[in-house]
């Protein structure tokens, strides 16, 4: 076992369960396996539906109490978890980045995403605001008030194994609600360790259960909670297939629905953008976390008077990218999650090529790939393209980078909207007339749109999410809190009469 699991309570073999207490069954156990090295760091034992009942019963219970709790002092309990994040946050980081493969450094900030979150929920629960409103009856008067949903599901990828389950649980918690989260099977034990870690803060009040975990199959664990009806909201992050899955199964129930999904993220560079600038921000977005990030940059659209030279500049950065073990301080891009990651990388690479596309760096298997640490390893590519490639409208989880001429600031927009994904995008511009009119009505259609930054690292103080494929989820800041909570029109009527609304009468 590596020193960095000690403190956080990871065994070699670890229940996969949370009602509260830790839960051992005699399931299937699987392995976590590093996607550096292909090595195991530790085992799961699976949970099925007896479990599952368990766990959700544990956090009904525990909620019918906790939703009684004053906000501000559910906001108290969460501003211990967040002390206990910030405590734990170097081993918390190691593990983040040992199973999932991001760089050490990215592993330390999703663990500060979670703290940030923690302290975005204490205010926020002083400030679950309602409204109140005139009514039109004479001694009447109108309010709306906000409650808690109950217990909530929260269903996370590999990608972000700590922080999107923190984005969820903190401000949930504030609100009154329990939640039971499904974690990605690539990341088990992270689920464990920041269930571990934000248990200890609960369990001294019998608080436990409102974060319950339960470790299993989509067929056992994940079918489960779509069909739920006891789980009033789902909250699934993943690609644009298992929202489409989620959504209607969810809907079907009536049922609510938060998704962050699939993104297919663009960068305008326009001939007077500041390059220096603009080429930091690419490689950032491009090459992060291998390219595995919903909010990666993977699309360029630069205007053609300075492609030749934009194309040098990225290659140039991209030669000087160091891959490798993600948890040595000089690692700037890590592996990928697994095999079939890899394959899907390959596979569009030579789509790329199939359709005209021209690879200037990269495009195969990192060296390193397959070597006696059995990591999975590739190049980050960059591929000059064509807008109407087939492949370039998807998303591929891997650093392929997709660099387009265009004429215009108009055709920009509109070959950035031009795909089905709508999460992040971004234009470098030193033109106020070409940022406004990428941040109006006829600009960007994404939930994200930023100038003279790129499509990655969003702050957790505005709300996280996109439009179309994308499912149109929104997480973390801003009233993103609205989504945990149920809203209630009141009516009081102070005086001695009954008068209708709309000045009906009915009879005497």
């Amino acid at each position: 076992m590596n020193d960095f699991l000690s403190p956080l309570g990871i065994e070699a073999t670890n229940p996969g369960g949370y009602d509260g207490t830790w839960i051992r069954t005699d399931g299937e156990v699987i392995q976590s396996h590093s996607p550096a090295t292909g090595q195991a760091i530790g085992g799961v034992t699976m949970c099925g539906r007896v479990e599952y009942e368990r766990v959700m019963q544990a956090a009904i219970d525990a909620q019918r109490r906790w939703r009684e709790v004053p906000a501000p002092i559910r906001g108290e309990y969460v501003r211990k978890i967040g002390l206990a994040f910030r405590e734990m946050k170097e081993p918390l980081g190691a593990i983040v980045t040992a199973e999932c493969g991001k760089i050490y450094q990215e592993g330390l900030g999703e663990i500060q995403e979670c703290v940030d979150i923690a302290d975005f929920a204490v205010g926020l629960s002083r400030q679950l605001y309602g409204l109140t409103m005139p009514s039109e009856r004479s001694q009447h008067s109108m309010r709306e008030t906000w409650h808690p949903l109950g217990t909530i599901g929260v269903i996370t990828a590999f990608n972000f194994p700590a922080a999107v389950w923190a984005w969820n649980a903190m401000v949930s918690l504030v609100c009154g609600n329990a939640q039971i989260w499904k974690p990605s099977l690539k990341t088990p034990l992270t689920a464990i360790a920041m269930t571990k870690v934000a248990a200890k803060v609960l369990e001294e009040d019998g608080f436990g259960a409102l974060i319950g975990l339960i470790i299993g199959s989509d067929d056992e664990v994940g079918s489960a909670m779509l069909d739920d009806k006891r789980l009033p909201l789902i909250s699934a992050t993943g690609s644009t297939r298992m929202g489409r899955i989620v959504g209607e199964r969810v809907g079907k129930r009536l049922g609510r629905s938060l998704l962050e999904l699939g993104g297919n993220n663009a960068i305008i560079v326009m001939d007077d953008a500041d390059l220096d600038l603009a080429v930091r921000g690419i490689v950032f977005g491009a090459v992060g976390t291998a390219g595995q990030r919903c909010t990666t940059t993977r699309r360029i659209l630069v205007h053609e008077s300075i492609a030749a030279d934009l194309e040098q500049r990225l290659v140039d950065a991209y030669k000087t990218v160091s891959i490798g073990n993600p948890l040595s301080e000089d690692t700037l891009m890590g592996p990928l999650i697994d095999k079939d990651a890899v394959t899907m990388f390959q596979n569009a690479v030579a789509a790329a090529r199939e359709q005209g596309g021209e690879v200037l760096t990269g495009g195969d298997v990192h060296p390193m790939f397959g070597d006696e640490a059995g990591g999975h390893y590739v190049q980050p590519t960059i591929v000059r393209a064509r807008h109407d490639m087939p492949i370039v409208h998807e998303e591929t989880f891997a650093p392929i980078l997709y660099v387009i001429p265009i004429q215009d600031v108009e055709q920009a927009i509109e070959w950035q909207n031009d795909v089905p994904q709508g999460l992040s995008s971004s234009i470098f511009t030193l033109n106020a007339r070409h940022a406004e009119r990428f941040l109006s009505a006829v600009g960007s259609d994404c939930g994200i749109a930023n100038v003279n930054i790129g499509t990655s690292g969003a702050e957790i103080g505005g709300a996280f999410g996109g439009e179309k494929d994308t499912g149109g989820g929104r997480e973390s800041g801003s009233d993103s809190w609205k989504a945990y909570m149920r809203r209630q029109t009141s009516t009081v009527n102070w005086g001695t009469e009954l008068p209708l609304a709309q000045g009906i009468q009915f009879g005497s």
